[in-house]
C-alpha cells in the first residue's frame, strides 16, 4: 500500500535542481519518437541547439519568441498564485492586440512618446477588463472561471475575425483579413538593427521584476499568497478576498494584453487572426515549469522558446514535422508536474491493515 505524506518546506536549490532534471528527462523521453522517425538523436538535438543559439539571428529570434511567452506566463503565474485559474490568456492577448491596433492606426495622433504609452495602456487595460468578467462571475455567483475564461478565448477570437473582415479591415490589404498597419509613431522600437527583436522584451523583463517585487515585498502580494493558500482562512484573518481576486484578475489580464501589444506594435505591425500560435496556452506551461515564480517564468519561457525555434530549424533541415516541439513541451510539463508531486509529498510503502491483523 502506498501513502503520500506532505513534506516540509523545500529548499529553492532543490526545486531548481528537480525542475532542470525534469526538463532533461523530457528531452530523453522525446528522443524515443525521434528514433522511430529514423533520426539521429544527437544530430537532431544539435540542429535544435544550433537553430536556437547558433547565430546572432537565431538567438534574437529565440528572444523574440520568448517575449510573449514571458508575459502570458506571468499572467498565468500571478493568477494561479491566488488560485484564480485564468485559462483565457489567449483571448486576452488578442483583446490587447485589438485595442492596440484600434488606438495605434490613427484614432489619435501625436509623437512617439505619446502614442507608444497610449497603445501600451490601451492593450493592458483591455486585457484586464476582459478578465474582469470571469473574475466577477466567480466572486459574485461562484461560476467556474476555468469554463468562462476558456470559452471567452473563442468568443474573442471570433470577434477579432469579425472586426478584421469588417470595420477594421485594411482596404489596402489585397482582400486579406488584416487590420491597417500601426503608425510608425505607435510602433515599439527595435532593439537591434536588421533584427525583429523589439522593446517588448524589455517590457516583459521589467514586468517580471515588477511582479516579483509585488508578490514578495508588498502587502498586496502577501494577500495574494494568503488567498492562494487558503481563501477561507484569509477571509477569517480579515483579508479582502473578493477584492484580491478582482485585482489579481485585472493584473493577469493586463499582462496577457501586453503580450498582444508587443506582437502587433513591436513585431508584425498589424493584426491578423493568426497572430498567436497559442502563446496564451503555452503561457500556462511556462508558468507551471517555473513553479509560478515570476523570475523563473523568464527562464522557462526562454527554454520553451528555444525548443520551438530550434525545432523549426531542425524540421527544415531534416524534414521531420515541427510538431516534435509540442511533444517535447508536453513531456516537459508532464515531468515537471510529476516532480512537483514528489517535492510536495513523500511516498511511504506500508503494509495493508488486514495483513497486519492476520500477522498478529
Amino acid at each position: 500500500m502506498i501513502r503520500f505524506e506532505p513534506r516540509g518546506p523545500v529548499a529553492v536549490s532543490k526545486v531548481v535542481g528537480v525542475t532542470v532534471a525534469a526538463a532533461v528527462a523530457a528531452l530523453i523521453l522525446a528522443a524515443i519518437p525521434m528514433l522511430f522517425a529514423g533520426l539521429s538523436v544527437f544530430e537532431a538535438y544539435g540542429l535544435m541547439v544550433k537553430g536556437a543559439f547558433g547565430s546572432a539571428f537565431a538567438f534574437t529570434e529565440m528572444l523574440t519568441r520568448a517575449t510573449p511567452l514571458i508575459l502570458t506566463g506571468l499572467a498565468a503565474a500571478v493568477a494561479f498564485r491566488a488560485k484564480l485559474w485564468n485559462i483565457g490568456a489567449e483571448g486576452q492577448l488578442y483583446a490587447g492586440a485589438l485595442a492596440a491596433v484600434a488606438v495605434g492606426t490613427g484614432l489619435i495622433s501625436g509623437p512617439s512618446y505619446v502614442l507608444i504609452p497610449t497603445v501600451i495602456v490601451a492593450g493592458a487595460l483591455t486585457g484586464g477588463l476582459v478578465m474582469l468578467g470571469p473574475t466577477l462571475l466567480k466572486t459574485r455567483l461562484g461560476v467556474d472561471e476555468v469554463v468562462t475564461t476558456l470559452l471567452l478565448n473563442f468568443v474573442i477570437l471570433l470577434f477579432v475575425q469579425m472586426m478584421l473582415e469588417g470595420p477594421m479591415k485594411d482596404p489596402m490589404g489585397m482582400g486579406w483579413p488584416q487590420s491597417e498597419p500601426i503608425l510608425d509613431e505607435a510602433a515599439l522600437p527595435k532593439l537591434m538593427a536588421r533584427m525583429r527583436i523589439h522593446w517588448g522584451l524589455v517590457i516583459a523583463l521589467v514586468a517580471s521584476l515588477g511582479v516579483y517585487f509585488l508578490l514578495k515585498r508588498t502587502v498586496w502580494g502577501f494577500e495574494i499568497r494568503a488567498v492562494g493558500e487558503n481563501a477561507a482562512a484569509a477571509r477569517h484573518a480579515g483579508i479582502p478576498v473578493t477584492a484580491t481576486f478582482i485585482r489579481v484578475g485585472l493584473l493577469s489580464g493586463a499582462l496577457a494584453g501586453l503580450a498582444g501589444v508587443g506582437e502587433v506594435a513591436g513585431l508584425k505591425g498589424y493584426l491578423t487572426a493568426d497572430l498567436s500560435p497559442g502563446f496564451g496556452y503555452s503561457g500556462i506551461v511556462v508558468a507551471m515549469l517555473a513553479g509560478l515564480s515570476p523570475i523563473g517564468v523568464v527562464f522557462s519561457a526562454l527554454f520553451i522558446a528555444s525548443i520551438f525555434v530550434g525545432a523549426d530549424s531542425m524540421s527544415r533541415a531534416t524534414g521531420v514535422s515541427n510538431y516534435l516541439a509540442d511533444l517535447i513541451v508536453a513531456m516537459a510539463l508532464l515531468c515537471v508536474l510529476v516532480s512537483g508531486l514528489f517535492l510536495r509529498f513523500k511516498i511511504r510503502f506500508v503494509g495493508a491493515p488486514h495483513a497486519k491483523e492476520a500477522a498478529k
